[in-house]
């Protein structure tokens, strides 16, 4: 019998005995290329390349994560069911880098990522999607260097649904994409406690949103197997698979997708939380885990940080990003995993816990572990990350190597 994987786009991809039987119709973007293009996601914002990899590996290990059972299949949804990317696999072009290897910045042959904390675009923040070219302002070239750049979206995006039982709730319209797209920013994680601040038709017109604007989106889906889904590219011939996922407890048993649900990927589920992440690993030479997690105001991972990053280093994760706490938190080593806790707020709607901030960059290298820079910011009175400078940035830089301590991460990778 067959498990139906679906797109955003709501196109099924059949399985039998966990192997594809048929492909989607390729489609090319505006951008001509000699490469076909397998649209889940987005245009990208700055020309990349796109081909098609092993959609039948990914497709059936995804499958055999999420449990498809005889005869099972998951609904197709008009709204996407799915993190988009599925299946999808893009090649990035490179971009000059302004500084050497040492300075953990981009090196021949290297990927350089880019991760940030939170954005959401309310109180102070709403107007700027007015302009949504210069939404992020002066701090965009350094987004837009990297090979990928990722941020958590901290929002609904729609303008319905209804408020859910909870204290704070956010919502945009769907230039956010814009802005995002405009300064350079490539996926964002939406695995968060705000999403579906305004219920399920809210999260239904999120997906919408998303899906229009060509958007790559992790966390969210029709049902568990979207939300759990990974979002697949490859860049300069490496393999890399992007997960989200939430650790917030707040409503997480009436968030969390389902089988028969929508809903986001949360660790509330954790054998499906590993399973996705042991799949990814199956398909892809790198996985990146995005967590949502932490206690807000804490500078330290809190023990459920503490006690999950093991698990996901364990069942294959390459890179585990978080964000939540509104503060930095340390980055290191847990073993070969590159772990960075919390990457605080990014752009901001309100005074919060602290106004540090910055851009951590990832340099993946062929061969040996990958390094690393952090360039702080500071979040302005506009709500906007401005890159700090000179003493400034030197102290920024000091503070940020110090949280490492409570962390319980180490300064080199080991075995």
């Amino acid at each position: 019998m067959a498990c139906q994987v679906h797109d955003l786009d709501g196109v099924a991809w059949r399985t039998e005995r966990g192997c594809l039987n048929w492909l989607p119709v390729l489609r090319r973007g505006p951008k001509q290329s000699a490469h076909p293009v397998v649209y889940a996601g987005q245009m990208p914002s700055r020309p990349i390349r796109v081909g098609v990899i092993s959609m039948a590996t990914m497709l059936c290990a995804v499958a055999a994560a999420a449990g498809c059972t005889s005869g099972g299949t998951q609904p197709r949804g008009a709204t996407g069911s799915r993190a988009l990317g599925n299946g999808a696999s893009r090649e990035a072009s490179a971009h000059p880098a302004a500084t050497g290897r040492s300075a953990g910045a981009r090196t021949s042959g290297s990927i350089t990522l880019a991760f940030a904390g939170d954005v959401h675009f309310a109180g102070r923040t709403a107007k700027l999607l007015g302009h949504p070219a210069t939404a992020f302002g002066p701090i965009a070239p350094l987004l837009r260097s990297a090979d990928l750049t990722l941020v958590n979206l901290e929002t609904a995006v729609t303008s319905g649904g209804r408020p859910q039982p909870k204290s704070y709730h956010f919502r945009t319209n769907p230039a956010a994409f814009a802005a995002l797209r405009d300064a350079g920013i490539d996926i964002a994680n939406m695995a968060n406690n705000h999403v579906l601040d305004y219920g399920r038709a809210g999260l239904a017109d999120t997906m919408s949103a998303a899906r229009r604007a060509r958007f790559p989106v992790l966390g969210l889906g029709v049902n568990a197997a979207a939300a759990w889904s990974p979002y697949v590219v490859t860049v300069k011939g490496v393999r890399i698979a992007f997960l989200g996922v939430s650790q917030v407890a707040e409503l997480a048993s009436s968030w969390v997708a389902t089988k028969n649900r929508s809903g986001e990927a949360n660790a509330i589920n954790l054998h499906r939380t590993l399973a996705a992440v042991r799949a990814a690993k199956k398909v892809a030479d790198v996985v990146i885990v995005i967590m949502h997690w932490g206690t807000e105001g804490q500078a330290c991972p809190d023990a459920n940080q503490l006690a999950l990053a093991p698990r996901l280093a364990a069942a294959g994760a390459t890179i585990i990003v978080g964000s939540h706490a509104h503060v930095l938190q340390g980055s290191g080593w847990l073993g070969r995993t590159f772990v960075a806790y919390g990457m605080a707020n990014f752009l901001w709607w309100e005074t919060s816990y602290s106004t540090a901030t910055g851009v951590l960059l990832l340099n993946l290298h062929r061969h040996g572990p990958l390094s690393w820079r952090f360039v702080p910011a500071t979040v302005s009175g506009a709500g906007q990350p401005i890159l700090d400078t000179g003493r400034a940035a030197k102290l920024a830089r000091a503070n940020y190597r110090s949280l490492r301590g409570c962390a319980q991460l180490s300064a080199h990778p080991r075995h």
